[in-house]
């Protein structure tokens, strides 16, 4: 008591309000949506929530995010879907995180979240241990989509199955960047389109000045399940950043992800600037890595100490004729009825596809596949030089080392 009669008065004598945790059920929930302040926690009981969660004008402060989240981890609230309008709706909100709660489409034509596109602005938002599913109408019915400038999201540990698109950031004609996120520990599978795109960008406000990385990583990116068709996607496919001005310098930092099976397009396709590293693809229907223009080139960037298995090309690299950005590849061990195909390659260990290694656990592929070829390491300089991008294993000599947050993905994200 005499703890919150001092927080009491010191709000008195600074002008800011206390912040407060409130409980809420199904029926008195919406209530307390716009009394919402930095710091402040809602907490939602469990049960069946049907009139879905419209988040307008809020904003909390950093180091203070507004946070809505189950009252119970164990027992998350349950978000049905209604008819014409996307359970969570962003407009205009900061700073705010949504956690432990289950999205249920009931595969009607909406979203599970989204940053609506007339909102201005949907900054600093923190999305953790979601489970969406079934949103799966069709394939332009996504889990998690911003159609307004988004920048500084956090996207971590949410399952996502049974969607049409899993995650969808930015907008068809390149409008609506969005910019240094992080895209971590998710488990995205059984979609019709992609599991992950970003799409291209055609230009930056100044508010966003300065250089920015999104990074994607510890993810497990799977259409092993789906059917061939005019739907078919890459599983992950990300365009460039803005060519020149604000932003042109930012890159995609894809790391310690695990990439699995499309029967019809290949596990990534990128342009722009990219890394792609310490990651395992595993396709036993196609192609692994393609690096090619999509609405502009592949500009500088590296492709090394990837573990690769395909039963068509492992990694192919088509640069736009009389471009002169480098992409390297670099240190990767790869088992595909086409290795290698342009790029700047280097350092590589190629071996010819077997299907028996299909049934491989992912922990065991790369030393498997190391274990057929006499042992290699790579020069001091180059060891140095791949250092110098965060989370990289280390490895002295070709392969990549499945990192154990992809092996918690894995754990955690079962059924």
């Amino acid at each position: 008591m005499r703890q919150a009669v001092c927080a009491g008065l010191l709000c008195l004598l600074t002008g800011v309000a206390a912040a407060a945790d409130y409980r809420a059920g199904t029926e008195d929930y919406r209530d307390y949506l716009r009394r919402l302040q930095p710091g402040d926690r809602l907490l939602l009981e469990p049960g069946d929530y049907r009139q879905g969660l419209p988040l307008s004008n809020l904003s909390g402060h950093a180091g203070q995010p507004i946070v809505i989240e189950a009252a119970d981890s164990a027992a998350p609230p349950r978000f049905i879907a209604r008819p014409r309008a996307n359970t969570v709706s962003l407009v205009n909100v900061r700073h705010l995180v949504l956690r432990h709660l289950q999205l249920d489409g009931g595969n009607l034509p909406v979203d599970a979240v989204k940053a609506e596109g007339h909102s201005r602005y949907a900054d600093f938002i923190t999305l953790e241990h979601l489970f969406i599913h079934d949103h799966a109408a069709s394939q332009q019915n996504v889990g998690i989509s911003t159609k307004c400038p988004a920048f500084g999201w956090v996207v971590r540990n949410n399952r996502i199955e049974r969607v049409g698109t899993g995650m969808y950031f930015g907008d068809a004609d390149g409008s609506d960047p969005f910019v240094g996120g992080v895209i971590e520990g998710n488990r995205i599978t059984h979609t019709l389109g992609y599991n992950l795109q970003i799409k291209h960008q055609k230009f930056r406000s100044s508010e966003y000045a300065d250089r920015y990385d999104t990074v994607i990583r510890y993810n497990v990116f799977s259409k092993q399940d789906a059917l061939p068709g005019p739907q078919a996607r890459p599983n992950v496919l990300l365009g460039h950043v803005p060519l020149t001005g604000v932003g042109s310098e930012d890159r995609y930092l894809v790391y310690g992800n695990l990439f699995l099976h499309n029967p019809s397009e290949a596990l990534l396709q990128v342009e722009g600037r990219v890394a792609v590293y310490d990651n395992v693809f595993i396709n036993g229907s196609g192609d692994a890595i393609r690096i090619q223009p999509h609405n502009d080139v592949p500009r500088d960037m590296d492709i090394f100490s990837n573990t690769v298995l395909a039963s068509g090309t492992g990694i192919q690299v088509r640069q736009a004729e009389g471009a002169a950005y480098r992409q390297r590849v670099v240190a990767n061990v790869v088992a595909a009825v086409t290795p290698l195909r342009g790029g700047e390659a280097a350092h590589n260990l190629t071996l010819d596809y077997q299907p028996d290694w299909l049934d491989v656990a992912v922990a065991e592929l790369t030393p498997r596949l190391l274990a057929s070829q006499p042992s290699r390491r790579l020069p001091d300089g180059l060891v140095r030089e791949l250092a110098a991008y965060p989370g990289w294993q280390g490895a002295s000599r070709p392969g990549a080392n499945v990192a154990p947050a992809l092996l918690r993905t894995l754990d955690a994200a079962q059924p």
